[in-house]
């Protein structure tokens, strides 16, 4: 299989307006696509540490194994794309658009995703460890199995989630919207509740949920 020999941002684009695809195990580290359109491309195990994606469109992209720990992607468009079992540690994810993305098992521990579109995207089994996730879009979203301990949950939109075996350990989960959630073997009694919001809380989770954060009272004053 030919993989085009890339050196350059420049390099990279030349080759995708001829029409080549296919740039599998690239190396990219510290390169410079900001602003650029690169729908579509195959960017399966590259290698995109440090690298700037800001306001990139990376629509329907496969970054399956691909590595982009601390790279800037604020605001990039990766609706629909494949992250399956990549890796993101620390990347900067704000504002970015992965609604209906499919990011099984990757790992993006510490990775900040505040205010991020994330609507019916796949993350069953995700190191989500440290993230922050605070004010972003997780309607419907596939949480099971994934670990957010730690993580930033503060606004977080979560109606209709799947979070069943999510793991919350110290996370925090103020203002978080649960409504229509599906919570089974979900643990809350270690989740980081800060001012201990229960009762705002409550109000919105469906009815296993709310019975989770009672029992959880309950044993914090004895009742």
């Amino acid at each position: 299989m030919f993989y085009p020999q890339l050196t350059n941002a420049k390099d990279l684009l030349q080759q995708y307006d001829r029409g080549y695809r296919d740039f599998r195990q690239s190396k990219l580290q510290s390169i410079d696509l900001s602003e650029c359109c690169l729908s579509g491309i195959d960017l399966t195990q590259a290698q995109l540490n440090d690298s700037n994606l800001t306001h990139a469109n990376l629509q329907s992209v496969n970054l399956t194994e691909a590595v982009f720990v601390k790279a800037m992607l604020w605001r990039v468009d990766l609706r629909q794309a494949r992250l399956t079992g990549s890796r993101g540690d620390r990347a900067t994810l704000i504002r970015a658009n992965l609604s209906r993305a499919i990011c099984d098992r990757a790992v993006l521990h510490r990775a900040d995703l505040r205010l991020a579109d994330l609507e019916f995207t796949d993350l069953s089994q995700t190191d989500l460890s440290g993230a922050n996730l605070s004010y972003a879009n997780l309607k419907g979203a596939n949480l099971a199995g994934a670990n957010l301990s730690h993580a930033n949950l503060t606004g977080a939109n979560l109606a209709g989630a799947n979070l069943s075996y999510t793991q919350l350990d110290q996370a925090i989960v103020m203002n978080v919207c649960w409504d229509g959630s599906i919570v089974d073997d979900l643990d809350l009694s270690r989740a980081g509740w800060q001012d201990r919001p229960r009762k705002r809380a409550a109000r919105r989770l469906n009815q296993d949920a709310a019975k989770i954060v009672t029992s959880f009272a309950q044993q914090v004053h004895g009742e």
